[in-house]
């Protein structure tokens, strides 16, 4: 089949980074158009993210992918959206606002920023949570009068809770819930926290994170009902904290259901979704959507980040809780620069793909 042409828009950042490994060698898309700021534009990418010391500043491991070295980075209004059947976007959200207005206009954008989260016709998609919710996306080209449509990814730490809670909501009515982050550095970008402020320390408030956290799980969790999101009826109560952890969010949850349940009916209930989530055979589906550990060692973010090529959720230390008269609490991690950030962005990409939204 024809390659979708895609353009990635903050290529050199750390999360355009990773867009330009997760889509290496893609079997649906093919990055044809690249695009930074102004002191990017014209170089080739190699060039654009080498450092005055002449130290080239590749962030994500590995080897920098041949197809994009030689690749000519544009400015944003140099792309070409004749040529382009997508947009990821990788831009900061101050920014991201006009830039995703401007390309929606003629093509999809599909977006790690929080620029349009908390806009009514704008659904904020995880592909196996609530893919249904992507039928919004017309309505939202209709409101708009664009050609195009922009979806954005939840905030990193509300996508391991979001994924986590949608079997217990959906089979046991969760109904409250209370959560801790313990959120890895790479999660502030890389100017957002310093080697002596976190070396030795945890950092006991993230700006603006628990705001997002709870305005999105519910978000994420309501029902599309007459072109508009109901937001779904459950209390979230969270701590985000940042802790000296290079990749992958851990989180502390607790969690009141109406129906009854107990650590065996909550493995089951992750297994039975496992072997039924949508997006299964998709190129950056993980072999297991959740994996379900009884070690009460687990999960720890060195030995489960890696799982899935960092796409699966891991649950652990699953135990009935006593402050609830019926309820759980467990341990979760997810790894917010792969199933997180762009490499999700790509698996939401692909999940719209297979439904004709691209």
């Amino acid at each position: 089949m024809d390659k979708k042409r895609v353009a990635i828009i903050g290529v050199t950042g750390s999360v355009g980074q990773e867009f330009v490994q997760s889509l290496h060698n893609h079997p649906w898309f093919e990055v044809t158009q690249i695009a930074a700021s102004e002191r990017s534009a014209g170089k080739k990418y190699v060039d654009a993210i080498r450092e005055p010391s002449g130290i080239v500043a590749w962030d994500v491991g590995g080897e920098i992918p041949e197809y994009i070295k030689d690749m000519t980075v544009k400015r944003i209004d140099e792309l070409d959206v004749s040529q382009l059947d997508l947009v990821f976007s990788a831009v900061e959200s101050e920014a991201a606002r006009a830039i995703e207005t401007k390309m929606a206009a003629d093509v999809p954008v599909i977006s790690t920023s929080s620029a349009y989260r908390y806009e009514e016709d704008v659904p904020i998609l995880i592909p196996g949570v609530n893919d249904d919710q992507a039928e919004l996306l017309e309505t939202q080209k209709k409101n708009r009068n664009w050609k195009g449509w922009v979806a954005p990814l939840p905030n990193c730490t509300t996508t391991g809770l979001a994924i986590t809670l949608k079997p217990l909501f959906e089979k046991y009515g969760a109904k409250k819930v209370m959560m801790t982050s313990m959120q890895a550095i790479s999660g502030g970008g890389k100017s957002g926290v310093t080697a002596m402020g976190i070396t030795d320390n945890i950092l006991p408030y993230i700006p603006k994170e628990e705001g997002k956290v709870r305005i999105e799980t519910r978000k994420i969790l309501g029902k599309l009902k007459d072109g508009k999101i109901e937001d779904a009826d459950i209390k979230v109560s969270c701590t985000c904290t940042r802790v000296p952890v290079i990749d992958g969010h851990t989180e502390s949850v607790f969690v009141e259901t109406e129906k009854e349940i107990d650590p065996s009916t909550a493995k089951d209930t992750y297994n039975e979704y496992n072997h039924s989530i949508s997006v299964a055979g998709l190129p950056s589906a993980p072999k297991d959507y959740y994996a379900f550990h009884e070690d009460p060692t687990r999960p720890q973010p060195r030995m489960e980040r890696d799982v899935g090529g960092g796409m699966t959720t891991t649950i652990g230390r699953v135990e009935k809780e006593e402050l609830f008269d019926k309820g759980l609490k467990y341990m979760l991690f997810s790894h917010n620069k792969k199933m997180g950030s762009a490499k999700g962005a790509v698996l939401l990409a692909e999940m719209l793909y297979k439904k004709a939204k691209i």
